[in-house]
């Protein structure tokens, strides 16, 4: 791989592809919406990082954003509808857009973030969203390659950052659910360094893989260690699933919104790699610790 374009390079996600990318000496191109936030203070190890402003709802603005280059990476996302932009638009109409050039452009390798869970027949708006957007990936380029991740912590989160927030404010916390619901948490940079991996690995074409984290917590669990790591005790109050749905439509008028119905939709079952699905194993990574990456963040004050 000489050159590899990073469909949201910007994201959470797709700032340590980029990063992981540059540092093996990949020359990478970022497309993405917003092109001044593409913004890298010096490629790792003097890797070139370019940028272009594109949308992957127009087919020849992706088309341009993959001409040329060996590897591409789609880690477009989006965890509510708002400013005219839909689920279908980037998990659909957007992926397979990427996956359609890929194929006209003749690219060797795609790799397509998803998410586990991922599901064309559910009811849900985002999960249904992501599942036809991996059918429409595998129709238009059947050797793509789908990581399909459970939740992401890592520095700078939306997940264990968020949480500590939330309890450095209030004494009383809410749990949707009961905070039952069972999760396998992945480190950011595992999930970068599959598709880093997947990339350069022509034996996961056509696979998906199932991403997560070293142990199983629930919910609740997982918010007792971020409370002991602030050096707190916290009331929790348990929220039902139909009083978080109705909360989450009112935040997601909000200019930054705390809880969307994307978000609450993906506790409504356990999130953890189904059982027989290739995962970080077969990729030969061994997954970081959820609770060593507590340290990082801010203790009681």
């Amino acid at each position: 791989m000489k050159l590899v374009t990073v469909f949201g390079g910007t994201g959470f996600l797709g700032r340590h592809i980029v990063e992981g990318l540059s540092r093996e000496g990949v020359a990478v191109r970022i497309a993405v919406r917003h092109q001044d936030q593409a913004i890298f203070h010096g490629a790792p190890d003097g890797g070139q990082i370019t940028s272009m402003a594109m949308d992957v709802r127009d087919e020849g603005a992706v088309g341009a954003a993959i001409s040329g280059v060996d590897g591409v990476v789609n880690a477009v996302s989006a965890y509510v509808e708002k400013g005219g932009i839909t689920y279908r638009d980037i998990h659909e109409r957007g992926a397979g857009n990427i996956a359609r050039a890929c194929h006209q452009h003749d690219v060797q390798r795609l790799v397509h973030i998803s998410g586990i869970g991922a599901d064309a027949a559910s009811t849900s708006l985002y999960i249904g969203a992501r599942g036809r957007g991996d059918l429409l990936v595998q129709q238009a380029f059947s050797r793509a390659t789908i990581l399909r991740p459970s939740v992401m912590f890592g520095p700078d989160d939306a997940f264990l950052n968020v949480l500590a927030k939330i309890i450095r404010s209030t004494p009383v916390i809410p749990l949707i659910g009961g905070g039952r619901t069972r999760l396998q948490p992945i480190h950011v940079r595992d999930v970068a360094e599959a598709a880093l991996r997947s990339l350069q690995n022509p034996g996961s074409e056509g696979h998906i893989y199932e991403l997560g984290g070293a142990e199983t917590y629930t919910l609740r669990e997982i918010t007792e260690l971020v409370a002991a790591r602030m050096e707190r005790r916290p009331a929790f109050i348990p929220i039902p699933f139909a009083l978080a749905h109705s909360l989450a439509r009112f935040f997601e008028f909000l200019p930054a919104a705390p809880l969307t119905v994307a978000q609450v939709d993906l506790l409504l079952d356990d999130k953890f790699p189904a059982s027989g699905m290739p995962g970080l194993r077969e990729l030969g990574i061994a997954p970081r610790r959820l609770e060593d990456a507590l340290v990082d963040l801010p203790a009681a004050p």
